[in-house]
């Protein structure tokens, strides 16, 4: 583990206590477990797509899932649904989405306790209130809004998951977000890492727009018009501060006013791209979605274009270079083969985990 939320974060060393599976399933397996019963290094540089006017098509529009609760703390939309650990999402792999929700104030603590994960990483982002985190690294944070959370359980660790203690005494509104990300074969027992980035150590850029009729004069907005916050990979010159293991685009998209203006991003080319609704109304490629819909591109292409429907309009683009090898996933375990799910429920049970 080598990063913490400076500021707002502690570090532990002391012993950790290793619950049985049963005991981890009982409080709750993190905020997928129930769902599925179940590096890039930092000089990487994602190539940069040439003046290529292909527009990207939309292959499937998922629309907006029943929410489930996970814990006591986290009432989520299953956004990838019946796609979830699918190639045609790889590299990503499931998400959750807690829609604004208000919570009084409370002694309890609401959230999913310790549980186990091997072979993928966690993105955890918060909007409004705060998730608390410890591991068996020894890691503590807490993850307000606007931070990211980047948790690579690699060859094991356990940890929990809890509404932070101010945030249960004052109550308030809650959303964030929970994004598995794939690793591919040769890094799924790679050590644990935490990246705790803090809302000001993620950069800003200003939406780009085109003509129709001049595809090839993109021209930056104001940003009076909105922004795009770059956690991970590229877009134009702002690079998000997230280490990952293959390339990968997370991108929180903001668009202030509607109107019939496009906005215009370059992707990719044989990427997956997938653009979630958090807020509002989008047009997507000649696709009308609203909150909490989902549109799945195809491969080809290069260009994804957005159109706002309505004012406030917020969207979170995911893009990724698939990773083709099998995914075997079982609960809190995504592996490449059967053999690899059991031995590490094996190693969970007896203890070898999370050291």
């Amino acid at each position: 583990m080598l990063n913490q939320l400076s500021g707002r974060a502690t570090s532990r060393n002391s012993r950790y206590e290793y619950p049985t599976l049963t005991a981890a399933l009982r409080t709750g397996c993190g905020l997928l477990l129930l769902f599925s019963y179940l590096q890039l290094p930092s000089h990487f540089a994602m190539p940069v797509s040439g003046v290529s006017t292909a527009l990207k098509t939309v292959k499937t529009v998922l629309p907006r899932p029943r929410p489930h609760w996970v814990g006591d703390g986290f009432n989520v939309y299953p956004v990838f649904a019946n796609k979830a650990f699918t190639k045609e999402l790889s590299p990503f792999l499931m998400f959750d989405y807690a829609a604004p929700k208000y919570f009084p104030p409370t002694q309890k603590k609401l959230g999913v306790g310790e549980h186990p994960h091997r072979g993928f990483e966690t993105v955890t982002m918060a909007f409004e209130g705060e998730v608390e985190h410890k591991d068996s690294a020894g890691n503590c944070g807490v993850i307000g809004p606007g931070d990211v959370q980047w948790m690579t359980a690699g060859r094991g660790i356990i940890h929990e998951e809890f509404h932070s203690g101010n945030f249960a005494k004052t109550g308030g509104t809650f959303e964030m977000y929970q994004l598995w990300v794939n690793l591919p074969k040769e890094h799924k027992m790679t050590a644990p890492r935490y990246q705790g980035i803090l809302r000001d150590d993620i950069p800003s850029s200003p939406l780009y727009s085109w003509s129709k009729g001049a595809p090839e004069d993109v021209s930056a907005c104001d940003t009076s018009e909105g922004s795009v916050r770059v956690v991970a990979g590229r877009f134009k010159d702002a690079v998000g501060p997230a280490k990952t293991w293959t390339q990968v685009d997370v991108w929180d998209v903001n668009i202030a006013k509607e109107s019939t203006k496009e906005y215009v991003f370059d992707m990719v080319e044989d990427n997956n791209v997938i653009i979630f609704v958090r807020k509002g109304k989008v047009e997507v490629q000649g696709h009308k979605l609203g909150p909490q819909d989902v549109a799945i591109a195809n491969l080809g292409g290069s260009k994804i274009v957005l159109q706002a429907n309505e004012d406030d309009s917020k969207v979170l683009i995911l893009a990724g270079k698939p990773i083709d090898e099998p995914i075997v996933a079982h609960g809190p375990m995504v592996m490449n083969t059967k053999q690899e799910i059991n031995q590490a429920f094996v190693d969970f049970q007896s203890g070898n985990f999370g050291t």
